[in-house]
């Protein structure tokens, strides 16, 4: 006996999903042909847009994925009702896999760890020769093929399990998704932290901060519970997600975006204080390049509009409870994602503030292409595991059970 009177096919996500897969995929290779134009024209350029745009949309992935992992270790209906859209999410990692290759040839045009000989500071020279161990191509590559192995099998494991549930008879897999979930959030939280070390701080290896990665950790974790709000939102229009979506389920989101947002602030807060006590050079150069040269703009708009603004919203239980307003938040804290995500990277590469083609062409062609493989995974499985044991929790009260 089914735990609810929902059949699977009843579950899948509705037609419209296929639209946009089309129209995401037609922009975004449309997108793509010019941006690989551009690229070849001024490939620095290019390559500093995609390695801002790819940590970003990278960011939903894991994110997604650390999301879900949370949600096997808690229970609750808050993580049932987009457990799907955060797996549909998760499952885009394989793409996100073999976008990070071009980023193995634009090494030159974005580390100077690639090339210690051309750096004029003679003591960051020998620096840069003493690390060259670690900040050199090999282990840049080997590196990432550890996370990415990692990170594409929870990925696989936790699909692979939940599929179990579409079908009869019913499933508790409830133990093996813990086992799993524990030693998964770690791990996550450990390779996401050598890969943004990797990958972003070492943009400048002049400079390190042990809470770098972590800021890096807790904003992919919002862009994804985010990301998932706009989904569950966009498909509250239609069957069946119209009949599932209660508003305290919509209230636990927004509370757990409270709890992310305060999380990034404390974060960047207790960086920006341990670095400000300590008065070192070596350590204030992060943020004197990032508060002069109209970098300043962008980290005031940073503290009200990724904070302050947010935070004050969030505190009304009505707001988080109307599922119309959140989705709105949600977006916006999206688009401040990417901006903080420019803020630490860019300001690397120039010591005034501009935009360039590639910062705003990139994002959409590898985001529209991203968002194709997304509604892809999203149509392929019905929103909700019929057959799981602890599905009743979202399914029943549908039905007045």
């Amino acid at each position: 006996m089914s735990a609810v009177p929902w059949k699977p096919e009843d579950l899948l996500a509705p037609p419209i999903v296929k639209v946009f897969e089309r129209r995401f995929l037609m922009v975004g290779a449309l997108a793509s042909v010019l941006v690989i134009i551009g690229a070849f024209f001024q490939p620095k350029v290019f390559f500093r847009g995609y390695l801002i745009s790819f940590m970003d949309w990278l960011g939903v992935a894991l994110g997604s994925m650390a999301i879900l992992m949370l949600r096997h270790l808690t229970k609750g209906g808050w993580g049932m009702i987009i457990r799907r859209i955060s797996g549909a999410a998760m499952r885009t990692i394989p793409l996100m896999t073999a976008l990070f290759f071009p980023l193995i040839f634009g090494t030159k045009y974005l580390y100077i760890w690639k090339d210690p000989n051309q750096v004029s500071d003679a003591h960051l020279r020998e620096h840069l020769k003493q690390v060259g161990s670690y900040l050199s191509t090999t282990g840049f590559v080997l590196r990432a093929l550890v996370y990415f192995a990692i990170w594409n099998l929870l990925s696989y494991l936790l699909t692979k399990w939940s599929k179990e549930q579409d079908t009869p008879p019913l499933r508790d897999n409830s133990q093996r998704f813990k086992v799993l979930s524990g030693p998964g959030i770690i791990l996550y939280g450990f390779t996401i932290s050598f890969a943004a070390i990797d990958w972003v701080m070492s943009l400048d290896p002049s400079w390190f901060s042990t809470i770098y990665p972590l800021i890096i950790l807790i904003g992919q974790v919002l862009s994804a519970l985010c990301f998932a709000v706009v989904v569950e939102r966009v498909l509250f229009n239609y069957r069946p997600m119209s009949e599932l979506l209660k508003p305290e389920y919509v209230h636990d989101h927004g509370k757990f975006m409270l709890t992310f947002i305060m999380v990034w602030a404390y974060f960047s807060f207790s960086q920006w204080l341990i670095i400000w006590a300590g008065d070192l050079p070596e350590e204030i150069s992060f943020y004197l390049r990032r508060i002069n040269g109209g970098w300043g703009f962008v980290a005031i708009a940073l503290v009200l509009f990724h904070f302050a603004v947010p935070f004050i919203l969030l505190l009304s239980r009505s707001f988080k409870r109307d599922i119309t307003r959140l989705v709105w938040l949600a977006v916006w804290m999206m688009c401040m994602r990417y901006v903080d995500l420019f803020w630490l990277a860019e300001a690397n590469f120039s010591e005034t503030f501009y935009l360039t083609w590639a910062d705003i062409a990139v994002p959409i062609a590898m985001g529209c292409l991203w968002l194709a493989y997304f509604c892809r995974n999203l149509g392929s499985m019905p929103l909700v595991p019929a057959y799981d044991s602890f599905a009743s929790e979202v399914l029943e009260p549908a039905h007045g059970h």
